[in-house]
């Protein structure tokens, strides 16, 4: 799976759990408390089914939710352990 790919199947999840942000641009979705406690147990859980991937406590942290690059970039390190 390409990496485009794998951004446009997150922002689908996320702009299902949001349709008002602009998740494109949003750098802060925890920090700024954009997504909430609910909302990043269901984003991982849509995560792991969509693309086939463990998500642990390890990679649990604000840094790898906060933005649509940073959520590829561990999907696609998960992908390829």
């Amino acid at each position: 799976m390409e990496t485009d790919e794998i951004r446009e199947g997150i922002l689908a999840i996320l702009e299902e759990l949001h349709a008002d942000v602009d998740f494109a641009s949003e750098e802060q979705l925890v920090d700024g408390k954009i997504l909430d406690s609910f909302d990043l147990v269901t984003l991982v859980t849509e995560l792991s089914e969509e693309f086939d991937v463990e998500i642990t406590a390890r990679d649990f942290v604000a840094e790898n939710f906060n933005s649509v690059e940073r959520l590829t970039a561990m999907i696609v390190r998960l992908m390829d352990e």
